[in-house]
């Protein structure tokens, strides 16, 4: 017997950033010549929010849901994430509507096929945050820009830069005060200028 619905993508993808919330859609297809309602569950329900979490598809239609990763306030250790959603799905009389459907429509009893598909989570580092490459089996933290390092050969000191940062082009040829913490003065930096 050929499923209910099927489901693209099969696995929830985030794009795991402190403090930003990240979003997934999947896209629920009914197959079947009947009307297939659905209810999407997880077992970390204060981590996500799921638009709608329940709803009637049509005969040979489409419906997408989004899934929203709230933001954390801290990055994973690792990103092997065990959140899972649990997306049930059954077979309702035509005129069902989202107001009709209930913990009881998809409870299990012997005359109702009530279809069960497990989704696991998958976090992705964003491109601006650290990357995580996996050493020998376990995720090991790299940064993504290193810093460069420049020795000064006058002063014999070395100055950590850091990377590179966005600026926006009203304050691009703005001065900068640059606070030397070895010889406890101030610098003005002023942007080279072609001549």
């Amino acid at each position: 017997m050929a499923q209910l619905l099927e489901i693209q993508p099969q696995e929830l993808k985030f794009v795991s950033e402190v403090k930003k919330q990240s979003s997934c859609s999947i896209c629920l297809t009914n197959n079947t010549y009947h009307n297939v309602a659905f209810k999407v569950k997880t077992t970390t329900p204060k981590k996500y929010c799921v638009r709608p979490n329940v709803g009637v598809i049509d005969p040979k239609s489409t419906c997408e849901f989004i899934v929203t990763m709230q933001a954390q306030k801290v990055a994973p250790p690792v990103m092997v994430c065990k959140d899972k959603f649990l997306i049930q799905s059954t077979v309702v009389p035509v005129g069902t509507t989202e107001k009709d459907i209930t913990s009881s429509t998809f409870a299990k009893n012997d005359n109702k096929r009530i279809e069960e598909v497990k989704m696991r989570v998958a976090l992705i580092s964003s491109p601006e945050s650290t990357v995580l490459s996996p050493t020998n089996g376990v995720l090991k933290q790299e940064p993504c820009f290193e810093p460069s390092v420049l020795k000064d050969s006058v002063l014999n000191r070395v100055e950590i830069l850091n990377p590179p940062q966005m600026y926006s082009s009203s304050s691009f040829f703005e001065p900068s005060v640059l606070k030397d913490p070895v010889l406890n003065r101030a610098e003005i930096l002023t942007p080279h200028r072609k001549q």
